[in-house]
């Protein structure tokens, strides 16, 4: 099924960082990244979708989110360097502005993942703390949250995957509550597991538009393991824990994830599901009435969602800064705190744009704020993997001298049609609303861009490419 092409591995083994990272560690990075706030908040709208056939967009995401993949997988054993798919659309096409669009893509990602989250924080604050959910206070807890995060962000995180198994296996033992009382509910006779394969779109909807619609949605739940790839020049033999690595998180996360929409809908029927803002916190309280320990979930679901957007805003500040100090965004974004050397100005940015999404949002928007802005997330990223799906290709003229990873030929094919296919309103479902998040989004960066160029050529500047001690 793959391939391996084998040189002599000195340059795959050249680099500055400390190769800390083993196979379980990375694993346990992996998983991390991907469990969090798609399945802790939109398993309800999901099966709103499809009804109780809620675990097949969480499969077919499985599917797609795999293919690519098998691409990363490709160009970070080849390419094993911290930066992503922007160094990897700049090694295929060399084009400043294709590069830089790529990486702001990325970054707003990451601002949609986080200003979801700190709205499912607000959510399950309100179902932990017994208050009655509404705007104002939804908004006003999101936007604490949002503010509480940039406070952690600006004095400086400790970014060590030790922490991220302690965050990993609290994340996962709130889907595995869920998976021990809905089991136990099901066997118990207290559950309808008939619902699981009953299929109840939308009317307007074909079988197949509300699949994608749901898998679109769905796909944020998988999104995460393309971070990894920055960790490649901290792990330790790069292209053979990597490929191996990957697929085995993915896979464990997928089937945790089609497991707990399997237990969801057969403990809670679908149109109570569907409106439910904390949908598993609904499941435990339905599986076992009254049990202590079910209690226990909207505290664990608010430390995962709070995760997902702490390591989200990290990763959008640091690429904002980053950009800044290469003179592709304007220079005062990658100012720096003189004491705790964190760069303010990105953080800031960064979280200005979060707290104009989530207040405009939760004020104007009809549909569920969550589900608008996790499927905003997948759309973006779902646009950055159809390219990498291209550039995989385009790369295998370019020949390294270390032993790498390479995937079958059709995959990014077919990885580059799912993509897309996913992407495209008519084929995929998906409320107009997201792609006026995105391209407001977009829109931003190539302002920030086009005035970043004109003030270099009336200074005369250059890219400072000395690097700042950030943390």
């Amino acid at each position: 099924m793959t391939s391996t092409e084998t040189a002599p591995r000195s340059a795959e083994e050249h680099t500055e960082l400390k190769r800390a990272i083993g196979p379980k560690l990375l694993l346990l990075f992996i998983i991390g990244d991907i469990l969090g706030t798609g399945v802790y908040a939109l398993t309800g709208q999901v099966a709103g979708e499809v009804g109780g056939a809620a675990w097949l967009p969480f499969l077919v995401a499985f599917v797609v989110a795999t293919i690519t993949a098998f691409s990363y997988l490709e160009l970070v054993t080849k390419y094993p360097q911290a930066a992503g798919a922007a160094l990897y659309v700049h090694k295929a096409f060399g084009i400043h502005i294709v590069t830089f669009l790529v990486m702001f893509v990325v970054m707003s990602s990451g601002i949609t993942s986080a200003s979801a989250a700190s709205v499912a924080f607000a959510s399950n604050f309100a179902a932990a703390f017994g208050i009655e959910p509404g705007v104002g206070v939804s908004l006003g807890v999101a936007l604490v949250f949002m503010l509480l995060i940039l406070a952690v962000n600006l004095r400086g995180v400790a970014e060590g995957v030790g922490l991220n198994v302690v965050f990993t296996l609290i994340e996962l033992s709130g889907l595995l509550l869920v998976l021990l009382l809905g089991s136990v509910a099901i066997f118990a006779g207290n559950a309808d597991f008939s619902r699981v394969v009953l299929f109840e779109g939308p009317e307007d909807k074909s079988f197949l538009l509300a699949v994608t619609t749901a898998t679109s949605l769905a796909f944020f739940a998988m999104v995460g393991f393309e971070d990894s790839v920055n960790m490649a020049e901290e792990t330790h033999q790069p292209s053979k824990v990597f490929p191996r690595t990957l697929l085995t998180g993915l896979t464990l996360a997928a089937i945790i994830y089609v497991l707990v929409s399997i237990v969801a809908v057969a403990v809670v029927p679908v149109g109570e599901l569907a409106k439910s803002a904390t949908p598993l916190t609904t499941v435990v309280e339905q599986a076992v009435p009254g049990f202590p320990i079910a209690a226990l979930l909207p505290f664990i679901s608010m430390f995962a969602v709070a995760n997902s957007a702490l390591i989200n805003m990290m990763m959008a500040s640091r690429l904002i800064y980053g950009m800044a100090r290469q003179a592709v965004l304007p220079p005062v974004l990658g100012r720096v705190l003189p004491r705790r050397r964190t760069p303010y100005a990105a953080i800031a940015f960064t979280t200005a744009l979060a707290v104009v999404l989530i207040t405009v949002l939760s004020l104007g928007a009809d549909d569920p704020i969550v589900g608008l802005l996790g499927g905003t997330t997948s759309l973006l990223l779902l646009s950055v993997f159809a390219v990498v799906n291209v550039v995989v290709l385009v790369l295998r003229r370019d020949a390294v001298d270390h032993e790498h990873f390479r995937t079958p030929t059709a995959l990014p094919l077919v990885g580059v049609v799912s993509c897309v296919l996913l992407v495209l309103p008519w084929t995929s479902g998906r409320d107009v609303e997201q792609y006026g998040i995105a391209g407001a989004l977009l829109a931003l960066g190539l302002v920030l861009w086009a005035l970043t160029v004109v003030l270099n050529r009336a200074t005369r500047g250059t890219p400072r490419r000395e690097p700042a001690d950030v943390r």
